[in-house]
Formats: C-alpha cells, sequence, structure tokens
C-alpha cells in the first residue's frame, strides 16, 4: 500500500500496491502491520457498507463526538464516487477545512480519515457500493453533522445533489449553532 498525507494532517489517500499477471491483480486492502507502521488506527471493530442507487446521491456529513470519535477507512467497492473529510479539530490549523477525492472501483484508492473528521460522500456512477471500516461503534447519542451545502465550509461537489436525506439536508448550518 502507498500513503499519501492529504493536505489535511493525520488523513490519508492510500493507494493499492497490486500485483499482476494475466488473470488480474492481487493486492492487500488493508494489513495492521502497515497501518501501525505508519502510526494510523489498526484495531477496527465494524465493517459497513452502503449502496446508492443513483448519481448525484449525497450522505453526510457526519461525525460522532468524544468518546466516540470514529476513525474511518473508506472505499468504493462498486461504481464511482466523491468523497470528502472535513477536520473537526478546534485546535487544527485546517479546522473546518475540506478535502475531497475520487474513490472508484477501478482505481481502488482508499480514503483513511482520523477521529475528528466529519465524513460524507457523492456518488458519480448508478448502483455505486461504499465500504468502510471504523475503529468505534455507532452511537446515535454521539451522532452530529454539518450541511453539505454550508456556505462556511465551502465544499466542493462534482455533481448537483439530486437524493438526499432529510436528516442529511437539515443539520443546522454553522452559524445557526455549532453541531461539533
Amino acid at each position: 500500500m502507498i500513503f499519501t498525507e492529504t493536505p489535511l494532517a493525520g488523513a490519508y489517500l492510500i493507494e493499492l500496491e497490486r500485483r499482476g499477471d494475466d488473470r488480474g491483480f492481487f493486492a492487500r486492502a488493508f494489513c495492521a502491520h502497515e497501518f501501525a507502521n505508519q502510526g494510523l488506527v489498526s484495531d477496527f471493530v465494524q465493517a459497513n457498507m452502503s449502496l446508492s442507487r443513483d448519481p448525484g446521491t449525497l450522505r453526510g456529513m457526519h461525525f460522532q463526538r468524544a468518546p466516540a470519535q470514529e476513525t474511518k477507512l473508506v472505499r468504493c467497492v462498486a461504481g464511482a464516487l466523491y468523497d470528502v473529510i472535513v477536520d473537526n479539530r478546534s485546535d487544527s490549523p485546517t479546522y473546518l477545512q475540506s478535502y475531497g477525492a475520487e474513490l472508484t472501483a477501478e482505481n481502488g484508492l482508499a480514503l483513511y480519515v482520523p477521529k475528528g473528521f466529519a465524513h460524507g460522500f457523492q456518488t458519480l456512477a448508478s448502483d455505486t457500493m461504499a465500504s468502510y471500516m471504523v475503529d468505534e461503534y455507532y452511537t446515535p447519542e454521539s451522532e452530529g453533522g454539518y450541511r453539505h451545502d454550508d456556505p462556511e465550509l465551502g465544499i466542493y461537489w462534482p455533481r448537483e445533489v439530486t437524493v438526499i436525506s432529510n436528516k442529511d439536508a437539515n443539520w443546522p448550518l454553522i452559524g445557526e449553532g455549532r453541531t461539533a
């Protein structure tokens, strides 16, 4: 695996190191030793999947507050998505800044999202499936979120949002009341 730090400290884009032949390729998608050598969380407790049928579907921007903050390892296993993170750490020099990357089944990229970040994605293709591992269990009472279109965040989305849940569409704007 090839680890490339993003502009937001602690977050990494992870590329597969493919070993190929005429059958196709083999690559490790996760290795606890390699993650530990990078100083990254490697003890995930839950694996989640989501299927979004329509392009333009937006899921996010979600986070969990302490003490249930999550580290996530996100990968697209079918279709394509634009994955976005927002630095939610008030003591960080990149506080409330965002970073996005295109994850596709074809490119095999994964995004490592450390604790203290909000996360969401927009689908770019029909029947897009995301798979992600987390190091904390879902804790509804710790859940928070940001509006995908909050002007204070200025998140770039590559498409018009065509499908979004009521919950995600109605997180308060930062100026209306902090959700972190």
